[in-house]
């Protein structure tokens, strides 16, 4: 008997639910097509509220592409600057590899000193 009371209860809020699913139609903001309407006001509204929505619409990926306009741009800085850290350590390491190799052609090179008496040795 209870079973069979909550088959039946089950059932007609199971059948409440279904019907009272159906929600009246909510106005969305978007693009209408406004020909069907017949009266000049209703159309004349119709072509406003598009206008308006795209006026909206425009506005919001205006300010979206300036937001990413922004954040290429400190982007961009931020790797000029690190362009620049980067020449300036290049910079130093050749300077560095410059004077190492100029030292390393100074110690290979025999003092002149030496070669002078030789040679004056050989003209005697």
């Amino acid at each position: 008997m209870i079973g069979w009371l909550a088959l039946v209860v089950s059932t007609a809020l199971a059948a409440l639910l279904l019907t009272s699913a159906e929600a009246p139609a909510q106005d969305v903001p978007g693009i209408e097509i406004c020909t069907v309407e017949k009266t000049m006001e209703r159309r004349t509204s119709c072509l406003q509220s598009n206008v308006d929505f795209l006026q909206k619409t425009i506005a919001k990926l205006a300010a979206d592409h300036q937001q990413k306009l922004d954040a290429a741009n400190r982007q961009i800085e931020n790797l000029k600057s690190a362009v620049a850290s980067l020449q300036k350590i290049v910079d130093e390491v050749q300077a560095a590899q410059k004077k190492a190799a100029d030292d390393q052609k100074k110690a290979a090179a025999p003092p002149a000193k030496d070669s002078a008496p030789a040679a004056k040795e050989g003209a005697k």
